[in-house]
């Protein structure tokens, strides 16, 4: 596929918080013909999420915050989520079992990884990789909430995975890569039967 795009000839527009270019190239079309374009790519790095999960419980952690990008297009701002984080030039593997720590109080050792995605490829190059991993109310170490000097101010809910599934169809749950690991977990993992 390399071959099909040639010329490529960048603008910077921002480096401010993370990095704006303006590309143009040159795409060969299915009829063999040349088309020059012009895309804006924004480059945040690549990130990592994690779902944590309560196998006799059945129950999730999640995280609640406030994102401005969705308040401005009309939510109230807080989003829920599954703890995530970017790579900051660590593995996947490690950035993601700090992350879970920083930001939900969980320290997790055997994470697992479930997949790899793209999650807005037409304007952002972020790859994310998603885990999944087992946790128990012993692996509590602090309260979590994230790191005040990045402003972040998290609340962590642990929710039963129904009442998580549910808040997806009610549009309560709204993150894609909270979804993804939802239904991940619910289609692929065999919880305990709950004694009543």
């Amino acid at each position: 596929m390399q071959q099909k795009v040639r010329h490529i000839r960048e603008q910077l527009l921002s480096d401010n918080w993370y990095t704006l270019k303006k590309y143009t190239f040159e795409l060969q079309r299915s009829d063999g013909s040349w088309q020059e374009q012009s895309r804006e790519a924004y480059d945040r790095g690549n990130g990592a999420v994690i779902l944590l999960y309560h196998r006799r419980k059945q129950t999730v952690v999640l995280t609640r915050q406030f994102r401005f990008p969705i308040y401005i297009n009309g939510h109230d701002g807080f989003l829920i989520e599954a703890a995530a984080g970017l790579l900051d030039n660590a593995s996947p593997e490690a950035r993601i079992i700090a992350e879970a720590q920083e930001e939900t109080g969980y320290t997790v050792r055997n994470v697992e990884k479930v997949m790899e995605a793209y999650m807005s490829p037409g304007s952002v190059t972020e790859k994310l990789f998603f885990f999944i991993a087992e946790y128990s109310d012993d692996d509590r170490q602090h309260a979590g909430g994230g790191l005040e000097e990045e402003g972040e101010d998290i609340e962590v809910l642990e929710w039963p995975l129904k009442q998580a599934l549910a808040a997806i169809c009610s549009g309560e749950i709204v993150d894609a890569k909270t979804i993804m690991l939802l239904q991940h977990l619910a289609l692929n993992i065999q919880f305990e039967e709950k004694k009543s």
